[in-house]
């Protein structure tokens, strides 16, 4: 009979086998986990969502009507300048009439006089009706009685097309169509029957010093009147006029995207732009208090996975569930301001603005979901896994 000889130095501890870790892809497993999740409380997934889909609306709409300013007082000022380097604009002034959607002056252009190798082109400016509608009335030196050139957009806001008739002062003239604008062009005499002395100049540099940017700075020195390269400086009232420079000053902007930023202050400036901002602000707080409410209901669950190690996927559980909520809730919000702007107010509000808000709302949504998540986890994770699963 053989007897076995047992070493009694040898360890007798026997190793738990290891844990077996899941393979394939985590942020999958992490976005199934979120999901069921959601699932298991619909109702309060459908709350936040709605909450923060309400506050992204808001804030979307009125993007969407900073945008669409910012847009048309672009395209008003490119209209009006017609590539020149130079804009004379009268002492009163001139303003956006959104009745006829385009720059009108508000008194008699400067008088200048234009020194050797400069051009200059004296538009007269102002508003008519045109079959019940406001129209921004411009002189042509060139433009031959009898006929008017009108921009596309005002032609579709008339309904006319290039060979019809259109009445302006009584006068019954040819429509062409010309340029994006929302502009009539007419023959001086009649525009000076209509606006009177009204306007401005557009001037033009000499051949070879078009991007001079000491351009203001020379012709003012001939002319005697004060320049800027800034539109939200106004002309003095008693002044002769003020000189508006379009390639000069410092900084990246353009004049043109200075002009649209003007607008556009006007609007995220007013009392719609704050509410805006104070609602998206309540939405942030609604996320943050889902996920601290789901925090308190799965301190137990935390508690266990904290005990085998799992701690950091916590946090990441909690991150992929608030991306999936402000994910959900953005693509509503902007779908709700869509419909809403469209229904509301279609004139005001294009495609390209709404597009233009919502890139600039989706560049919240990164920081309010990571900070979302953070601020109720934050605390859990700061306690023991015994603690946690001491709770009920």
């Amino acid at each position: 009979m053989n007897i076995a000889c047992v070493d009694p130095t040898a360890s007798t501890t026997v190793r738990a086998p290891a844990i077996a870790t899941a393979s394939g892809n985590t942020f999958g497993y992490l976005v199934r986990f979120a999901l069921a999740n959601i699932r298991r409380r619909p109702e309060r997934f459908v709350l936040s969502v709605l909450g923060i889909a309400l506050a992204i609306a808001c804030v979307t709409i009125v993007r969407t009507i900073s945008s669409s300013f910012a847009i048309t007082g672009a395209d008003s000022v490119t209209d009006v300048l017609g590539g020149a380097q130079l804009w004379a604009v009268p002492a009163a002034g001139v303003h956006f009439d959104p009745d006829a959607q385009a720059l009108v002056a508000d008194g008699p252009a400067p008088e200048l006089a234009l020194p050797a190798g400069w051009t200059g082109v004296h538009t007269l400016s102002g508003v008519t009706t045109v079959a019940g509608n406001a129209v921004s009335l411009r002189s042509g030196d060139e433009m031959p009685s009898g006929q008017t050139i009108l921009g596309s957009a005002l032609a579709d806001r008339l309904g006319v097309a290039p060979g019809d008739r259109v009445e302006i002062a009584g006068q019954s003239l040819v429509v062409a169509v010309k340029g994006d604008g929302q502009s009539a062009i007419v023959s001086t005499d009649l525009a000076r029957s209509v606006v009177g002395e009204k306007g401005w100049w557009t001037v033009f540099a000499p051949d070879g010093r078009e991007k001079d940017r000491t351009l203001a700075q020379t012709f003012g020195a001939a002319t005697g009147l004060p320049f800027t390269a800034d539109p939200a400086m106004m002309p003095d009232a008693d002044g002769g006029g003020l000189i508006y420079d379009t390639v000069g000053g410092s900084g990246p902007l353009t004049f043109e995207q200075k002009f649209s930023a003007l607008f556009s202050g006007k609007v995220t400036s007013s009392t719609l732009g704050l509410i805006s901002t104070i609602g998206l602000g309540l939405g942030f707080v609604i996320a943050v208090s889902s996920f601290l409410a789901a925090v308190q209901e799965r301190k137990r669950e935390f508690g266990i996975m904290s005990s085998i190690g799992l701690a950091d996927e916590v946090l990441y559980f909690f991150l992929v569930e608030s991306a999936v909520v402000f994910v959900v809730a953005y693509l509503v919000g902007i779908a709700g301001a869509g419909a809403a702007v469209a229904l509301v107010i279609p004139g005001i509000a294009t495609p390209t603005a709404w597009l233009q808000a919502s890139a600039m709302v989706a560049a919240f949504l990164p920081a309010m979901a990571i900070v979302g998540a953070l601020v109720p986890v934050h605390r859990l994770l700061q306690q023991r896994p015994v603690d946690l699963l001491g709770d009920r």
